[in-house]
């Protein structure tokens, strides 16, 4: 049987994995199309995107339309002819040329169990959100954010301490393997498309600098489930003494609270327990502004913190 032409469109880590497993599959990339390289971190040097390094070393060929709609990479697109479209953490709203114009269409891998989570932040808001498991679809491109039909869906349990970071690299593995699957299905004809129900669907927006800030007098257990949200990237913060600390890593301790939101109350060898809504707020991994990440204890060495000072919701944006 022949094997489709397949154009790959990604851009950030969680693309890379599905890239490597249909180059390893041995199946026709003809193209890869990424965004264009930008400038990254505190030095704001030009980078290139995840997906371009490794396609560099696949020696793959490379597109970096500013974009995509463009009539120039339209051009680029109807010489290419791809037979199908595979599109992962892309980061560009795709023209209906792109999704209708292949052959056997353009199918996303998308992290969450939709319609949950339609958006550019599933994982994160999954874990926010409190949610016990979550999984990976594999979906046929329509116009719409994130509503084409279903083409297969894998779900998995999220581990009581799991992080972003964590739940982002095993669902971009899994959603590698099950793009395998799906490739295997579409060529066999045995893959059947099954509608979203629309009414079910939740919604996933990116997550905005204010958002990341905790709010001591909520719930203890949803604040721990924001910082694992936004651990490692773009991390929960809160305010000690006007400077800004970053957390990484929180156990919530339900119960009855006498001091005010965001006290401190004690040390242990391991934690920095802190007054929240319902509950204690157990802080385990920080960053000072300008200073890495450190175990709290290490933190305490070199900014001792006393019993009832207060972490404030409030400072600078």
């Amino acid at each position: 049987m022949t094997q489709p032409r397949i154009l790959f469109m990604g851009t950030s880590d969680f693309a890379v994995p599905a890239l490597q497993a249909l180059v390893r599959a041995g199946r026709s990339v003809i193209g890869v199309v990424t965004q264009p390289d930008r400038p990254r971190g505190r030095g704001r040097v030009t980078a290139p995107p995840p997906v371009k390094v490794i396609a560099e070393n696949l020696s793959l060929p490379i597109f970096q339309p500013e974009k995509v709609r463009t009539p120039d990479f339209l051009d680029t697109f109807r010489t290419l002819a791809p037979d199908l479209v595979v599109v992962a953490a892309f980061g560009q709203i795709l023209p209906g040329e792109l999704i209708h114009g292949p052959r056997l269409g353009c199918i996303n891998i998308h992290p969450s169990l939709l319609p949950k989570y339609r958006g550019a932040a599933p994982i994160q808001r999954t874990l926010i959100g409190g949610e016990e498991a979550t999984g990976v679809t594999i979906m046929r491109m329509d116009e719409g954010v994130d509503s084409g039909d279903i083409l297969l869906q894998e779900e998995t349990p999220i581990g009581p301490e799991e992080t972003f970071g964590e739940l982002h690299d095993r669902l971009a593995n899994m959603g590698a393997d099950l793009l395998l699957i799906a490739l295997a299905m579409l060529q066999a004809g045995t893959l059947l498309p099954r509608p979203q129900d629309h009414r079910l669907a939740t919604l996933a927006p990116r997550i905005s600098r204010e958002a990341c800030r905790i709010r001591w007098e909520a719930d203890c257990r949803e604040i721990v489930s924001l910082i694992r949200g936004l651990s490692p990237v773009p991390c929960a913060y809160t305010f000690l003494d006007g400077k800004q600390i970053k957390v990484f890593t929180a156990a919530a301790e339900p119960g009855t609270v006498a001091e005010a939101p965001g006290t401190v109350v004690g040390e242990t060898a391991a934690t920095l327990r802190v007054a929240a809504g319902k509950g204690y707020v157990s802080l385990k991994e920080v960053q000072l502004e300008g200073k890495k990440r450190i175990a709290i204890n290490d933190f305490l060495r070199g900014c001792p913190v006393i019993p009832g000072q207060v972490f404030e919701s409030g400072g600078r944006i």
